[in-house]
């Protein structure tokens, strides 16, 4: 087939129709089940936080209605849709969940809340989930790398723009929609996926995972009912590409298609373990480096330089945070809480009193945010002055997929625990943990769900205490 004749909307449909859980190779099933537990763990530790619980009272405030649950919470049944959006915004709420590079978002956050309010309301079992959720990973992750870096560097937040693309095509793959269906799906998610980096550091960032699943999902009914959108959305003329990235010609959609033809992106899912903006998680690890290698004290330090590609100050350069979610997206702030000591893995370093208190503007006033070019937008050299005049160095890049994946599967359990069990207890953790190993074999989602909503005889969560974002 001719570039002339070949389409980028109709390729990304075909090639999401074509995942099946049996053809998957296994290291795709294993990292799309690490998403899968890495997301229900920063769902449930986020459904403690303000904006979800806004969300449920404004959207959701009754009980035990509806096809699908909001995770997390007393049971509450509402609306696939409800649930996609609600559950979506919560698993966001923290930024503690997963990111790539490539779609240049984080890829579990849109994809799948829709697909599993989608499967629980379908008596979908656990390997259609899974397969879905490469299906959709993979379609985000393929338009990111058409677009991006103009798209993101635009201002677009690729979470919620692209990511709306990935839930609809996890949804359809779910519905089982033929190839013009399918092409419908996406041109409907690509007339409303919207997400500005002007919202980061408020409560909207989250809401764009949550409205990218809540209109994937969307796109993806109104498909299979015969609802039309443009079939050809990616590449149109003023389409998605074209308004949202700038002049692209269709040539150079395909080709960018083509380099990743025989891959598997999800393998290349990247996840955090400090519960802040990735582009902050190379200087941490820096200043921890600095830290124990040399001994140094805070009281030693006289200033501290961050270097940074341009792009990361559109993204992580508040200076002056007052809050714990401006705090994430701060370099000055990370960095200051790393040489302070602090434990930016767990979720109340980041709080407005924290971001407020003397000792912390105090250091993070040494820090200066410099850009550098020429190295990869995620190694962050941290260079540091001692008040007796010495030179610090230490550089860490972050941006790199593990390549044990035994070693992964063990660090996101412990995190998942750290996660879950205050919300929903050890026991139904450590359940939960064991149905995403082994969720290939579940007839349907109902006993992932169960385990991960919260009985109604459990007490407030002692998570979210304290932390008005």
């Amino acid at each position: 087939m001719s570039s002339t004749q070949r389409s980028a909307t109709g390729e990304l449909a075909e090639l999401a129709r074509s995942y099946t859980f049996t053809a998957l190779p296994r290291d795709a099933v294993t990292t799309a089940k690490h998403c899968l537990l890495d997301w229900l763990g920063t769902t449930l530790a986020g459904s403690r936080e303000p904006l979800a619980r806004i969300l449920r009272q404004q959207l959701a405030p009754g009980r035990e209605r509806g096809e699908s649950t909001l995770l997390g919470a007393e049971p509450v049944r509402t609306s696939a849709l409800l649930a996609a959006l609600i559950n979506g915004a919560a698993s966001h709420a923290l930024d503690f969940d997963d990111t790539h590079t490539t779609m240049s978002g984080h890829p579990s956050v849109p994809v799948i809340p829709g697909a599993l309010a989608l499967a629980e309301a379908r008596g979908a079992s656990g390997a259609r989930l899974l397969a879905a959720i490469v299906a959709g990973i993979e379609i985000e992750c393929r338009l990111g790398a058409i677009v991006n870096p103009g798209h993101y560097a635009a201002g677009f937040h690729a979470t919620g723009t692209v990511g709306t693309f990935g839930a609809a095509a996890a949804c359809a793959h779910l519905l089982g929609l033929d190839r013009e269906r399918f092409e419908h799906a996406l041109g409907l998610a690509g007339t409303q996926a919207a997400g500005l980096k002007s919202s980061f550091g408020t409560m909207a960032k989250p809401l764009h995972a949550g409205k990218a699943a809540h209109d994937g999902l969307l796109s993806a009914l109104l498909a299979e009912g015969g609802f039309t959108g443009n079939p050809r959305i990616v590449e149109s003329r003023q389409g998605f590409a074209e308004t949202l990235h700038g002049s692209i010609a269709p040539e150079a959609a395909l080709e960018r298609l083509d380099r990743y033809r025989d891959r598997f992106l999800v393998r290349d899912t990247l996840f955090k373990y400090h519960a802040a903006c990735y582009l902050t998680h190379s200087a941490i690890d820096a200043t921890r480096r600095l830290r124990e290698s040399s001994g140094l004290r805070p009281e030693a330090i006289d200033s501290i330089v961050v270097e940074v590609p341009a792009s990361s100050l559109d993204v992580c350069n508040i200076q002056t945070p007052v809050t714990g979610l401006e705090g994430k997206f701060s370099l000055r702030a990370t960095v200051a809480l790393g040489f302070l000591g602090a434990d930016t893995s767990q979720l109340d370093t980041f709080t407005d009193d924290r971001m407020r208190s003397a000792e912390l503007v105090a250091m993070r006033d040494r820090v200066t945010v410099a850009t550098t070019a020429g190295t990869p937008p995620t190694a962050t050299p941290v260079r540091v002055r001692t008040r007796d005049g010495r030179e610090l160095r230490a550089v860490c890049d972050v941006g790199s997929p593990a390549t044990d994946l035994v070693d992964q599967g063990r660090r996101l359990e412990a995190k998942f625990v750290a996660l879950a069990a205050p919300v929903i207890g050890s026991d139904r953790a450590a359940d939960l943990r064991a149905l995403v190993a082994a969720i290939e074999t579940l007839p349907s989602v109902a006993p992932l769900i169960e385990a991960a909503a919260l009985e109604r005889s459990a007490g407030p969560s002692p998570v979210g205490a304290g932390r008005a974002h």
